[in-house]
């Protein structure tokens, strides 16, 4: 990715989903069968729920790469071609957004800023990747660098009360950038669940 091929105004953001879909491509690789019906940080759900809502995610972010967002539903589909799509579609996406041409994404008929869709993306796909690591014992904490830059999005989220994500935690003012992302979107941090067969 150079500024010469990305949007105007988009090198920062791609980057940023680039590192976000990295780590949570690493975290789908995680997973086995015995795991879809592990619980979820996500309140309600088990990890075949939210690998469900994160495809949805992808579907919906690769649609506003063509300057609007629409509301879908994956229909269930067995765990591993499941993981498959997602794993697929997490490739797809920044071509996707490198053929983007527009600065702005219509959002429930609202103009956003292409540059803070892509933002939103790398939180969203990075906090949901921290979330399957969690279900499946296997995850690793997000990266300081990529919490670092995520932050911004994370405050803006939970300073606007969106409730896509529960509310925040408090959390300590020294602990890690990653521990405060996190928080924001109402999680805590805890070491993943034992699982033998992690490599």
């Amino acid at each position: 990715m150079t500024a010469a091929t990305a949007p105007d105004g988009m090198v920062a953001g791609l980057d940023l989903l680039q590192r976000a879909l990295d780590y949570t491509r690493d975290a789908l690789g995680t997973i086995t069968c015995a795991d879809v019906d592990r619980p979820t940080p996500c309140a309600g759900w088990n990890l075949a729920d939210l690998l469900a809502h994160m495809e949805d995610a992808l579907d919906a972010f690769a649609e506003a790469a063509d300057g609007a967002v629409g509301l879908s539903s994956a229909a269930p589909t067995p765990l591993e071609a499941r993981v498959q799509a997602l794993q697929h579609k997490a490739c797809a996406l920044l071509a996707a957004w490198l053929r983007a041409d527009r600065p702005t994404v219509e959002v429930g008929g609202r103009p956003l800023a292409i540059d803070a869709i892509a933002r939103i993306a790398a939180l969203e796909i990075a906090v949901h990747g921290w979330d399957v690591g969690q279900a499946t014992g296997c995850g690793a904490p997000l990266p300081e660098p990529l919490a670092v830059a995520l932050l911004p999005s994370a405050l803006q989220i939970a300073l606007a009360g969106d409730d896509r994500f529960a509310p925040p935690l408090p959390v300590a003012v020294e602990a890690p950038a990653g521990l405060h992302v996190l928080a924001l979107l109402g999680r805590r941090s805890s070491p993943p669940r034992a699982r033998g067969d992690c490599s």
